[in-house]
Protein backbone atom coordinates (compact mmCIF):
# COMPACT_ATOMS: atom_id res chain seq x y z
CA UNK A 1 0.00 0.00 0.00
CA UNK A 2 1.43 3.36 -1.02
CA UNK A 3 1.04 6.63 0.84
CA UNK A 4 -0.58 8.32 -2.21
CA UNK A 5 -1.81 7.44 -5.68
CA UNK A 6 1.18 6.72 -7.93
CA UNK A 7 1.05 7.50 -11.62
CA UNK A 8 2.88 4.77 -13.55
CA UNK A 9 3.67 5.23 -17.24
CA UNK A 10 3.80 1.96 -19.25
CA UNK A 11 5.72 2.33 -22.52
CA UNK A 12 5.17 -0.59 -24.93
CA UNK A 13 3.86 -1.00 -28.45
CA UNK A 14 1.90 -4.17 -27.60
CA UNK A 15 -1.78 -3.43 -26.78
CA UNK A 16 -2.09 -6.75 -24.96
CA UNK A 17 0.34 -5.53 -22.28
CA UNK A 18 -1.87 -2.54 -21.49
CA UNK A 19 -4.83 -4.89 -20.94
CA UNK A 20 -2.74 -7.24 -18.81
CA UNK A 21 -1.44 -4.41 -16.62
CA UNK A 22 -4.96 -3.16 -15.90
CA UNK A 23 -6.15 -6.71 -15.20
CA UNK A 24 -3.26 -7.82 -12.98
CA UNK A 25 -3.26 -4.58 -10.97
CA UNK A 26 -7.02 -3.96 -10.94
CA UNK A 27 -7.12 -4.03 -7.13
CA UNK A 28 -4.44 -1.32 -6.89
CA UNK A 29 -6.24 0.72 -9.57
CA UNK A 30 -9.56 0.31 -7.77
CA UNK A 31 -8.08 1.41 -4.45
CA UNK A 32 -6.37 4.33 -6.24
CA UNK A 33 -2.91 3.18 -5.19
CA UNK A 34 -1.82 3.07 -8.84
CA UNK A 35 -2.94 5.02 -11.87
CA UNK A 36 -1.62 3.72 -15.19
CA UNK A 37 -0.83 5.85 -18.23
CA UNK A 38 0.28 4.37 -21.55
CA UNK A 39 2.54 5.29 -24.47
CA UNK A 40 3.53 3.25 -27.51
CA UNK A 41 7.13 4.46 -27.89
CA UNK A 42 9.76 6.65 -26.27
CA UNK A 43 8.76 9.84 -28.07
CA UNK A 44 5.15 9.57 -26.95
CA UNK A 45 6.36 8.71 -23.44
CA UNK A 46 8.42 11.92 -23.25
CA UNK A 47 5.38 13.92 -24.31
CA UNK A 48 3.27 12.29 -21.59
CA UNK A 49 5.95 12.99 -18.97
CA UNK A 50 6.10 16.67 -19.90
CA UNK A 51 2.30 16.97 -19.66
CA UNK A 52 2.05 14.85 -16.47
CA UNK A 53 4.94 15.72 -14.12
CA UNK A 54 3.34 13.66 -11.32
CA UNK A 55 4.57 10.45 -13.01
CA UNK A 56 7.27 8.97 -10.80
CA UNK A 57 7.69 5.47 -12.29
CA UNK A 58 8.15 4.42 -15.92
CA UNK A 59 7.88 0.78 -17.03
CA UNK A 60 9.33 0.59 -20.52
CA UNK A 61 10.16 -2.00 -23.14
CA UNK A 62 13.61 -1.67 -24.69
CA UNK A 63 12.81 -2.69 -28.27
CA UNK A 64 10.07 -0.53 -29.80
CA UNK A 65 9.47 1.07 -33.19
CA UNK A 66 9.99 4.82 -33.31
CA UNK A 67 12.08 5.82 -30.29
CA UNK A 68 13.31 2.75 -28.42
CA UNK A 69 13.72 2.48 -24.66
CA UNK A 70 17.47 3.08 -24.61
CA UNK A 71 17.12 6.34 -26.56
CA UNK A 72 14.29 7.40 -24.25
CA UNK A 73 16.62 6.88 -21.25
CA UNK A 74 19.21 9.13 -22.85
CA UNK A 75 16.57 11.80 -23.42
CA UNK A 76 15.44 11.56 -19.79
CA UNK A 77 19.02 12.14 -18.70
CA UNK A 78 19.37 15.11 -21.02
CA UNK A 79 16.12 16.62 -19.69
CA UNK A 80 17.38 16.06 -16.13
CA UNK A 81 14.30 14.09 -15.11
CA UNK A 82 16.27 12.47 -12.32
CA UNK A 83 13.25 12.09 -10.03
CA UNK A 84 11.70 9.51 -12.34
CA UNK A 85 12.61 5.88 -11.73
CA UNK A 86 12.63 3.65 -14.82
CA UNK A 87 12.17 -0.12 -14.88
CA UNK A 88 13.13 -1.66 -18.23
CA UNK A 89 11.62 -4.76 -19.84
CA UNK A 90 13.90 -6.89 -21.99
CA UNK A 91 14.11 -10.36 -23.47
CA UNK A 92 15.72 -12.89 -21.16
CA UNK A 93 19.45 -13.08 -21.76
CA UNK A 94 19.73 -9.69 -23.50
CA UNK A 95 22.39 -8.60 -21.02
CA UNK A 96 24.07 -6.12 -23.36
CA UNK A 97 20.94 -3.96 -23.65
CA UNK A 98 20.20 -4.36 -19.95
CA UNK A 99 23.72 -3.22 -19.08
CA UNK A 100 23.36 -0.22 -21.42
CA UNK A 101 20.00 0.64 -19.84
CA UNK A 102 21.48 0.57 -16.33
CA UNK A 103 24.37 2.76 -17.46
CA UNK A 104 21.83 5.26 -18.80
CA UNK A 105 20.02 5.56 -15.49
CA UNK A 106 17.52 2.69 -15.37
CA UNK A 107 16.68 1.76 -11.78
CA UNK A 108 15.83 -1.93 -12.36
CA UNK A 109 14.69 -4.41 -15.02
CA UNK A 110 12.36 -7.35 -15.57
CA UNK A 111 12.57 -9.95 -18.31
CA UNK A 112 10.14 -11.28 -20.90
CA UNK A 113 7.94 -13.18 -20.69
CA UNK A 114 6.83 -11.02 -17.77
CA UNK A 115 6.31 -12.75 -14.44
CA UNK A 116 3.65 -10.50 -12.92
CA UNK A 117 4.49 -11.62 -9.41
CA UNK A 118 8.07 -10.51 -9.97
CA UNK A 119 6.82 -7.31 -11.64
CA UNK A 120 4.58 -6.50 -8.67
CA UNK A 121 7.54 -6.93 -6.31
CA UNK A 122 9.75 -4.76 -8.52
CA UNK A 123 7.15 -1.99 -8.73
CA UNK A 124 6.60 -2.03 -4.95
CA UNK A 125 10.35 -1.93 -4.32
CA UNK A 126 10.81 0.94 -6.78
CA UNK A 127 7.95 2.96 -5.29
CA UNK A 128 9.39 2.42 -1.81
CA UNK A 129 12.67 3.89 -3.06
CA UNK A 130 10.80 6.82 -4.67
CA UNK A 131 9.02 7.52 -1.37
CA UNK A 132 12.33 7.35 0.51
CA UNK A 133 13.86 9.88 -1.88
CA UNK A 134 10.81 12.16 -1.69
CA UNK A 135 10.91 12.07 2.09
CA UNK A 136 14.63 12.83 2.06
CA UNK A 137 14.09 15.76 -0.32
CA UNK A 138 11.25 17.08 1.85
CA UNK A 139 13.43 16.88 4.95
CA UNK A 140 16.24 18.64 3.09
CA UNK A 141 13.85 21.43 2.07
CA UNK A 142 12.67 21.78 5.66
CA UNK A 143 16.25 21.83 6.87
CA UNK A 144 17.20 24.48 4.32
CA UNK A 145 14.20 26.59 5.34
CA UNK A 146 15.13 26.17 9.00
CA UNK A 147 18.74 27.15 8.31
CA UNK A 148 17.51 30.22 6.44
CA UNK A 149 15.38 31.18 9.45
CA UNK A 150 18.30 30.54 11.81
CA UNK A 151 20.64 32.66 9.69
CA UNK A 152 18.13 35.49 9.77
CA UNK A 153 17.68 35.06 13.54
CA UNK A 154 21.45 35.14 14.00
CA UNK A 155 21.67 38.41 12.05
CA UNK A 156 18.86 39.89 14.14
CA UNK A 157 20.57 38.77 17.33
CA UNK A 158 23.83 40.35 16.23
CA UNK A 159 21.94 43.59 15.67
CA UNK A 160 20.59 43.39 19.22
CA UNK A 161 24.04 42.76 20.67
CA UNK A 162 26.14 45.89 20.39
CA UNK A 163 29.38 45.26 18.57
CA UNK A 164 30.58 48.70 17.53
CA UNK A 165 33.56 49.66 19.67
CA UNK A 166 34.57 52.06 21.06
CA UNK A 167 30.96 52.34 22.19
CA UNK A 168 31.24 55.94 23.44
CA UNK A 169 34.15 57.49 21.54
CA UNK A 170 33.38 60.97 22.89
CA UNK A 171 33.43 59.89 26.54
CA UNK A 172 36.96 59.15 27.74
CA UNK A 173 35.74 58.23 31.23
CA UNK A 174 34.92 54.66 30.23
CA UNK A 175 36.44 51.85 28.20
CA UNK A 176 33.98 49.07 27.33
CA UNK A 177 34.15 45.94 25.21
CA UNK A 178 32.01 42.80 24.81
CA UNK A 179 31.92 39.67 22.68
CA UNK A 180 29.83 36.51 22.29
CA UNK A 181 30.37 33.20 20.49
CA UNK A 182 27.11 31.23 20.25
CA UNK A 183 27.17 27.45 20.58
CA UNK A 184 24.55 27.25 17.80
CA UNK A 185 23.35 29.63 15.09
CA UNK A 186 21.75 31.72 17.79
CA UNK A 187 22.26 31.70 21.52
CA UNK A 188 20.68 32.55 24.85
CA UNK A 189 23.52 34.70 26.18
CA UNK A 190 23.20 38.46 25.89
CA UNK A 191 24.72 41.71 27.03
CA UNK A 192 23.93 45.38 26.64
CA UNK A 193 24.83 48.82 27.94
CA UNK A 194 23.39 52.31 27.71
CA UNK A 195 23.83 55.78 29.16
CA UNK A 196 21.44 57.17 31.79
CA UNK A 197 21.73 60.88 31.27
CA UNK A 198 25.28 62.13 30.75
CA UNK A 199 26.99 60.72 33.83
CA UNK A 200 25.75 57.17 34.42
CA UNK A 201 26.40 53.95 32.55
CA UNK A 202 24.10 50.94 32.95
CA UNK A 203 25.28 47.57 31.71
CA UNK A 204 24.19 43.97 32.12
CA UNK A 205 24.96 40.43 31.02
CA UNK A 206 22.54 37.50 31.01
CA UNK A 207 22.24 33.80 30.28
CA UNK A 208 18.93 32.21 29.27
CA UNK A 209 18.45 28.52 30.09
CA UNK A 210 18.82 26.48 26.92
CA UNK A 211 20.16 27.26 23.47
CA UNK A 212 18.91 27.78 19.95
CA UNK A 213 15.82 29.64 18.72
CA UNK A 214 13.65 29.47 21.91
CA UNK A 215 16.51 30.82 24.03
CA UNK A 216 17.22 33.55 21.46
CA UNK A 217 13.61 34.74 21.50
CA UNK A 218 13.54 34.80 25.32
CA UNK A 219 16.90 36.58 25.29
CA UNK A 220 15.51 39.34 23.06
CA UNK A 221 12.55 39.80 25.42
CA UNK A 222 14.84 39.99 28.46
CA UNK A 223 17.16 42.49 26.79
CA UNK A 224 14.25 44.73 25.82
CA UNK A 225 12.73 44.63 29.32
CA UNK A 226 16.02 45.38 31.08
CA UNK A 227 16.73 48.38 28.87
CA UNK A 228 13.18 49.68 29.12
CA UNK A 229 12.92 49.35 32.91
CA UNK A 230 16.56 50.33 33.48
CA UNK A 231 16.13 53.61 31.65
CA UNK A 232 13.37 54.57 34.12
CA UNK A 233 14.52 52.83 37.33
CA UNK A 234 18.12 53.55 38.28
CA UNK A 235 18.33 51.18 41.25
CA UNK A 236 19.65 47.79 40.00
CA UNK A 237 17.69 45.76 42.58
CA UNK A 238 14.41 47.47 41.78
CA UNK A 239 15.06 47.01 38.06
CA UNK A 240 15.62 43.25 38.40
CA UNK A 241 12.59 42.91 40.70
CA UNK A 242 10.31 44.51 38.12
CA UNK A 243 11.76 42.52 35.20
CA UNK A 244 11.43 39.28 37.19
CA UNK A 245 7.70 39.86 37.73
CA UNK A 246 7.22 40.70 34.05
CA UNK A 247 9.02 37.54 32.92
CA UNK A 248 7.14 35.05 35.11
CA UNK A 249 3.88 35.00 33.07
CA UNK A 250 5.75 34.32 29.81
CA UNK A 251 8.16 31.69 31.17
CA UNK A 252 7.48 27.98 30.84
CA UNK A 253 8.64 25.30 33.25
CA UNK A 254 12.17 25.10 31.81
CA UNK A 255 12.73 28.76 31.00
CA UNK A 256 14.56 31.25 33.18
CA UNK A 257 17.42 33.71 32.96
CA UNK A 258 20.33 34.77 35.15
CA UNK A 259 21.36 38.43 35.02
CA UNK A 260 24.09 40.63 36.46
CA UNK A 261 23.08 44.29 36.30
CA UNK A 262 25.14 47.33 37.30
CA UNK A 263 25.07 51.13 37.16
CA UNK A 264 28.34 53.10 37.21
CA UNK A 265 28.44 56.77 38.16
CA UNK A 266 30.99 58.26 35.76
CA UNK A 267 31.59 61.31 37.94
CA UNK A 268 32.26 59.56 41.26
CA UNK A 269 33.16 55.96 40.33
CA UNK A 270 30.36 54.66 42.53
CA UNK A 271 29.21 51.32 41.16
CA UNK A 272 25.86 49.88 42.25
CA UNK A 273 24.97 46.38 41.19
CA UNK A 274 22.53 43.51 41.68
CA UNK A 275 23.09 39.86 40.81
CA UNK A 276 20.16 37.70 39.73
CA UNK A 277 21.66 34.24 40.08
CA UNK A 278 24.47 34.95 37.63
CA UNK A 279 28.20 34.26 37.72
CA UNK A 280 29.89 36.84 39.94
CA UNK A 281 32.04 39.32 37.99
CA UNK A 282 35.67 40.04 38.82
CA UNK A 283 36.93 43.42 39.93
CA UNK A 284 40.41 44.22 38.61
CA UNK A 285 42.06 47.05 40.48
CA UNK A 286 44.58 49.29 38.76
CA UNK A 287 47.40 47.65 40.74
CA UNK A 288 46.55 44.27 39.12
CA UNK A 289 44.77 42.68 42.10
CA UNK A 290 41.74 40.56 41.15
CA UNK A 291 38.79 39.91 43.46
CA UNK A 292 35.29 38.56 43.02
CA UNK A 293 32.47 41.00 43.72
CA UNK A 294 30.41 40.34 46.83
CA UNK A 295 27.42 38.13 46.06
CA UNK A 296 24.34 40.22 46.70
CA UNK A 297 21.15 40.33 44.73
CA UNK A 298 18.74 37.43 44.54
CA UNK A 299 17.54 34.41 42.61
CA UNK A 300 17.40 33.88 38.89
CA UNK A 301 14.66 35.72 36.99
CA UNK A 302 11.43 34.40 35.50
CA UNK A 303 10.55 31.78 38.14
CA UNK A 304 9.77 33.05 41.60
CA UNK A 305 7.47 35.94 42.41
CA UNK A 306 8.73 36.05 45.98
CA UNK A 307 12.37 36.50 44.94
CA UNK A 308 13.88 39.47 46.73
CA UNK A 309 16.68 41.53 45.18
CA UNK A 310 19.25 43.72 46.91
CA UNK A 311 21.87 46.12 45.63
CA UNK A 312 25.46 46.54 46.69
CA UNK A 313 27.79 49.47 46.06
CA UNK A 314 31.53 49.52 45.54
CA UNK A 315 33.71 52.48 44.56
CA UNK A 316 35.85 52.17 41.47
CA UNK A 317 39.04 54.19 41.20
CA UNK A 318 40.36 55.38 37.85
CA UNK A 319 41.90 52.36 36.08
CA UNK A 320 39.69 49.78 37.84
CA UNK A 321 37.72 47.30 35.69
CA UNK A 322 34.66 45.08 36.04
CA UNK A 323 34.79 41.84 33.99
CA UNK A 324 31.47 40.03 33.60
CA UNK A 325 31.00 36.68 31.85
CA UNK A 326 28.63 33.72 31.45
CA UNK A 327 29.16 30.15 32.57
CA UNK A 328 30.19 29.24 29.03
CA UNK A 329 33.60 30.65 30.04
CA UNK A 330 34.14 28.91 33.37
CA UNK A 331 32.37 25.67 32.42
CA UNK A 332 34.19 25.22 29.11
CA UNK A 333 35.58 21.68 29.03
CA UNK A 334 38.73 20.20 27.57
CA UNK A 335 39.06 16.70 26.13
CA UNK A 336 39.57 15.29 29.64
CA UNK A 337 36.20 16.84 30.68
CA UNK A 338 37.97 19.26 33.01
CA UNK A 339 36.35 22.70 33.34
CA UNK A 340 38.12 26.03 32.96
CA UNK A 341 36.71 27.26 36.30
CA UNK A 342 36.93 30.60 38.11
CA UNK A 343 40.46 29.99 39.45
CA UNK A 344 41.90 29.79 35.93
CA UNK A 345 40.01 32.91 34.92
CA UNK A 346 41.13 34.94 37.96
CA UNK A 347 44.77 33.99 37.33
CA UNK A 348 44.46 34.95 33.67
CA UNK A 349 42.90 38.33 34.52
CA UNK A 350 45.75 39.08 36.90
CA UNK A 351 48.26 38.43 34.10
CA UNK A 352 46.59 40.73 31.60
CA UNK A 353 45.24 43.37 33.99
CA UNK A 354 47.25 46.15 32.36
CA UNK A 355 45.75 45.55 28.91
CA UNK A 356 42.87 47.60 27.51
CA UNK A 357 39.48 46.02 28.19
CA UNK A 358 39.27 44.72 24.60
CA UNK A 359 42.64 43.04 25.07
CA UNK A 360 41.50 41.41 28.31
CA UNK A 361 38.28 40.03 26.75
CA UNK A 362 40.04 38.80 23.61
CA UNK A 363 42.76 37.14 25.69
CA UNK A 364 40.06 35.45 27.76
CA UNK A 365 38.38 34.01 24.66
CA UNK A 366 41.69 32.86 23.23
CA UNK A 367 42.68 31.08 26.43
CA UNK A 368 39.29 29.36 26.73
CA UNK A 369 39.55 28.14 23.13
CA UNK A 370 43.08 26.86 23.72
CA UNK A 371 41.93 25.12 26.89
CA UNK A 372 38.99 23.42 25.11
CA UNK A 373 41.15 22.23 22.21
CA UNK A 374 39.17 19.90 19.95
CA UNK A 375 36.32 19.51 22.44
CA UNK A 376 33.08 20.82 20.85
CA UNK A 377 31.66 24.03 22.30
CA UNK A 378 28.63 23.06 24.38
CA UNK A 379 27.46 26.48 25.57
CA UNK A 380 27.45 30.12 24.51
CA UNK A 381 30.58 32.00 25.56
CA UNK A 382 30.06 35.66 26.43
CA UNK A 383 32.00 38.36 28.28
CA UNK A 384 31.62 42.09 28.86
CA UNK A 385 34.22 44.34 30.48
CA UNK A 386 34.03 47.95 31.68
CA UNK A 387 36.96 50.07 32.85
CA UNK A 388 36.40 53.31 34.76
CA UNK A 389 38.90 55.88 33.51
CA UNK A 390 37.85 58.76 35.76
CA UNK A 391 37.22 62.39 34.87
Amino acid sequence: MTSKSRKILVVDDEPDLQILMLQRFRQQVKSRDYEFLFAEDGREALSVLKETPEVSLVLSDINMPGMDGLTMLSELQALKMHSIKTVMVSAYGDMENIRTAMNRGAYDFVTKPIDFGDLRTTIEKTISEIERIEKSEEMEMQLNAMNTDLDMAARIQQQILKKEFPAFPDDSRIDIFAHMIAAKHVGGDFYDFFKIGEDKLAFFIGDVAGKGMPAAIYMAVCDTMLKSIGSEVHNPAVCLSKVNLMLIPISDIATFVTVFYGVLDLKTGEFSYCNGGHNLPFLIRKDGSVTELENVGGLLLGKFGFAGYESQTVTLNPGDSIITFTDGVTEAENEEKEQYEEEHLAALLAKCADKPVAGIIKTMFLEVMKFSGAEPQSDDITALGVRYQGE
